[in-house]
């Protein structure tokens, strides 16, 4: 043991410490400082944990704390609160630069190491500086944006009351900070790990490290007397089903007798510390007989071919498509191209690990405590239903803490089924913190799809038909699998009117980790084989793939493939707004390209659907004693900016300041379901539901005269009121995928410019720019900031992102986006009125992906000439396509 003596935040310290304490723990656990995190497996690969040590940053994950006898020590607490933030927090949150919040402290901390030195940073030092800190929402844009905003500020070019939006601005269409941005600029809000519950058992989950077995022993003896364990959860303690049912009810919470993916779970140790139940999970004997795997969906559609689940066919759902005669449309054609196109199972990869807490809480009004769990989901009532059938305790609330992004992964439980299930057998408060190598184990993922493909036109270069036939790894457990399949056919024909389609969606188990929500969830898929399609046939006819796009444009009143009408239509209005980039990019390419680096120019586009059939939503309304607004809404936001979107809904609507409303959105217990924040329906869906609410309150307030609650009560009238949405009822047809579509669009033309290195096979991206028609803006910084974090991802899985089970373990061998691989974007904004939409909005945040990948393999199909069909877009395969082409 050691004696070490230092400073941090400005307070001496003295700690006894060994040899293999690290200052990522003396912080977090010994003195509470949790607004530095923890991402990667303490590996110095994400910068969520960055400090500054002696002037200069320091992954605190890697910092012996024997080392540090007399440093200086700073961490985000230390420059500022909430109350009196540095100019660097202020810089970050007016910048826009701050969404899910995970990886803002260690951002922050490595600014105020460069600014110490470098008061005038250019872009490229900023990159440098910042190469070790990752970010999954932003595209670091708007980091490098607010690095150099806090440098204006330091040198005393500008203050931030110059350019805070002021009180009384417009609602609608001014970027109104968030509230919760300051709490994550200084460290003090609260993500799930954060929570420290006194004497809380620390839990360790033993998974299956093959994809496919029956499990022949399971022998915990010698782990349940190892030091500090209270005991082992297999799957016959729990009392519930042990069924995480959500559409199907094949995902148990501890597996009994069978795994079917790598990262299924078998048992859970509770131990006094995290070290102890880890340790103990190594002492469990465990053995499994594998089975025959079925790594890809064409396995398991073969006739025999055993099946994941005994009592459930292979192929799980089913859909065809048909609009019009596509056979016959294609025989009379003048051009038809044919394709297969593939894209790959991948992570969605938000940055915090899959945290759960659970403990209980006294009630008086029940029979028993009221299990309470702390967790990152974005349903918070729909998965409290799972958990209380799963784990067999009806007293239950969930809360949303403050969440590290999520993407679509937590339209699942997924920790919180093995922490509550833990807390009941126990009777005690858990504590369930994975690794980042676990949470990569335990996750949905974004679902692989196999499509078969032909389009064709006229010769004139109007489109006549389009045939897809794809197949959908939906993995071991079902999940939303249907929901994806459907999504995808829903948005089929993007942005065109093609008059004849004959299409057939297939869902399919394997031995994969299963499929579920991810940013898109099915429609990125579906389009990068559209547009991709759109640039062979454009290049087949000879045309120009931009006018052959702009030929090609749906009109109000033609339909999409779903037979549905489209009421407006402003696609080709943002065409146009892209063309003098587009034009200007197609110069510069041919411009600068040599016989080594070789440039494209390529185009995608998206057409999003948004408000599909049968959804629906709730919002509560409370006018307050004190004439303030309630707002109660369980509308989740892990970093797209949904309370922004309330609170200037309201105040818009209302025509009350913004400091006079408060918004309610993260426990069960004063909210009502209102369906998942996924499929980018939360500003319209719940939106639209609040203004309902709202028209109901004001017209009471206008009949009464009444300014507070009190007033409405006193004139017979309640102070609460109860809005809803609800959209049109009614499944596509069974046989021919006729029926509902949705009632708003997002619009959007993604210009990809890429450098491709004809050496090595490596594409750079350069510049993405995005034309986007949402409606009008509520919040326009929070727009552009999903566009350019769903671009970034985008490219991401578009280039290097594989999920490969047992492989992929981290940040590095998944590839993460970092600074180095950022490029910059550009937006432009149309604001198109949806009528439908609250106050003629609608959502953005996963359009973003849909157009990004095809823009990016038709650009280095431009570059090169070869086509990566492939996904990703890796530099073997590229070789290999040029290649092929040159030979």
């Amino acid at each position: 043991m050691k004696r070490v003596n230092m400073t941090i935040n400005g307070l001496s310290r003295q700690v006894v410490t060994n040899d293999t304490n690290v200052l990522l723990d003396l912080l977090r656990k010994d003195l509470q400082l949790t607004g530095t995190k923890q991402s990667c497996d303490r590996k110095g690969q994400c910068g969520a944990c960055m400090v500054i040590v002696n002037g200069k940053t320091a992954l605190s994950c890697l910092t012996k704390v024997k080392d540090l006898d007399g440093a200086d020590i700073i961490t985000v607490e230390g420059l500022g609160t909430p109350q009196n933030p540095h100019l660097i927090q202020q810089a970050f949150v007016l910048s826009g630069a701050i969404q899910c919040g995970f990886c803002t402290p260690g951002m922050i901390m490595a600014t105020k190491a460069l600014l110490d030195v470098n008061s005038d940073p250019t872009p490229e030092e900023i990159k440098k500086a910042l190469r070790r800190n990752l970010c999954r929402c932003t595209g670091y844009t708007k980091i490098i944006e607010a690095v150099q905003l806090a440098a204006r500020f330091l040198r005393k070019e500008l203050t931030p009351e110059s350019i805070m939006p002021a009180s009384d601005a417009p609602a609608m269409g001014t970027s109104h900070p968030r509230r919760s941005s300051i709490e994550k600029a200084c460290g003090t809000a609260h993500f799930t790990a954060d929570i420290l519950i006194p004497d809380a058992l620390e839990l360790a989950v033993l998974r299956s490290t093959v994809p496919h077995a029956t499990i022949a022993k399971l022998d915990t003896t010698k782990a349940v007397s190892m030091p500090g364990v209270a005991g082992i959860v297999t799957a016959a303690d729990i009392q519930g089903t042990n069924i995480l049912k959500y559409l199907q009810d094949d995902r148990p919470v501890l597996c009994h007798d069978k795994v079917h993916y790598i990262g299924d779970p078998i048992c859970i140790v509770a131990a006094a510390t995290k070290a102890q139940a880890e340790a103990a999970l190594k002492a469990i004997e465990l053995e499994l007989e594998e089975l025959p795997i079925l790594g890809h969906p064409f396995q398991s559609m073969e006739e025999g071919s055993l099946r994941v689940h005994p009592d459930r066919d292979n192929v799980c759902y089913d859909q065809p498509q048909i609009k019009g005669d596509a056979d016959a449309a294609l025989s009379d054609s003048a051009a038809v191209i044919e394709a297969r196109f593939t894209t790959q199972i991948n992570h969605q990869a938000p940055l915090e690990p899959e945290a759960t807490v659970a403990y209980f809480e006294e009630d008086e009004d029940a029979d028993q405590p009221k299990l309470v769990v702390i967790g990152r989901s974005i349903n918070i009532h729909y998965h409290m239903a799972m958990l209380q059938a799963a784990v067999g305790w009806e007293n239950m609330a969930y809360i949303e803490a403050y969440s590290g992004g999520q993407f679509g992964i937590k339209i699942d439980v997924i920790s919180e089924g093995i922490a509550a299930a833990a807390a009941v057998h126990f009777q005690r408060a858990v504590r369930y913190i994975p690794s980042l190598h676990d949470s990569m184990l335990m996750t949905s993922k974004r679902h692989g799809f196999t499509m078969d493909v032909k389009l064709a036109a006229d010769n004139t270069g109007k489109l006549t038909a389009y045939h897809n036939d794809f197949i959908t790894d939906n993995g071991a457990y079902y999940s939303i699998g249907h929901v994806v399949v459907y999504r995808a056919l829903l948005m089929l024909s993007g942005s065109y009117n093609i008059p004849n389609v004959k299409a057939r969606g297939r869902l399919v188990y394997t031995n994969n980790p299963w499929g579920s929500a991810a940013r898109g969830a099915g429609a990125p898929q579906a389009n990068f084989a559209l547009e991709c399609a759109m640039e062979m046939l454009a290049n087949k006819l000879d045309m120009d793939p931009f006018e052959f796009r702009l030929l090609n444009s749906l009109k109000v009143g033609e339909t999409k493939s779903t037979g549905q009408g489209v009421t407006e239509w402003p696609f080709p209005e943002v065409m146009e707004k892209i063309r003098p980039h587009y034009e200007r990019a197609v110069a510069e390419a041919r411009a600068t390209s040599t016989d080594t680096k070789l440039r494209g120019v390529g185009i995608g586009t998206g057409a999003f659907g948004i408000g599909g059939p049968n959804d629906n939503a709730v919002v509560a309304v409370e006018l307050d004693d004190d004439g303030g607004l309630s707002i109660y809404a369980a509308a989740a936001d892990p970093g797209e900016g949904n309370e922004s979107m309330l609170l200037q809904l309201a105040s818009a609507f209302m025509k009350m300041p913004l400091d006079r409303i408060r918004v309610n959105t993260r426990s069960t217990e004063y909210t009502a379901a209102s369906g998942a924040a996924a499929g980018s329906r939360i500003t319209y869906m719940i939106g639209n539901a609040l203004i309902n609410g709202l028209e109901q309150l004001k017209a009471a307030m206008d009949e009464t005269g009444a300014k507070t609650g009190e007033d409405l009560k006193a004139a017979g009238h309640q102070a609460r009121y109860l809005g809803r949405k609800k959209t049109e009822v009614g499944p596509l047809d069974p046989q021919t995928g006729q029926g509902p579509s949705f009632e708003s669009q997002v619009h959007a033309v993604q210009l990809a410019e890429v450098e491709v290195d004809t050496a090595t096979g490596k594409t750079r991206v350069i510049k993405m720019t995005t034309a986007v028609d949402a409606g009008p803006v509520i919040h326009p910084q929070n727009l552009v900031g999903q566009l350019d974090g769903g671009i970034d991802m985008g490219v991401g899985w578009a280039l290097r992102e594989q999920y490969i089970a047992g492989q992929t373990k981290d940040w590095v061998s998944f590839k993460f986006p970092t600074m180095a691989t950022s490029f910059d974007m550009e937006t432009i904004i149309q604001e198109t009125p949806r009528p439908k939409g609250p106050l003629q909005v609608t959502g953005i945040g996963e359009m973003c992906m849909v157009p990004t990948a095809p823009a990016v393999i038709n650009a280095i199909f431009n570059a090169t000439g070869a086509w990566i069909c492939d996904l990703p877009a890796t530099p073997d395969k590229l070789l290999a396509a040029m290649n092929s082409v040159n030979a």
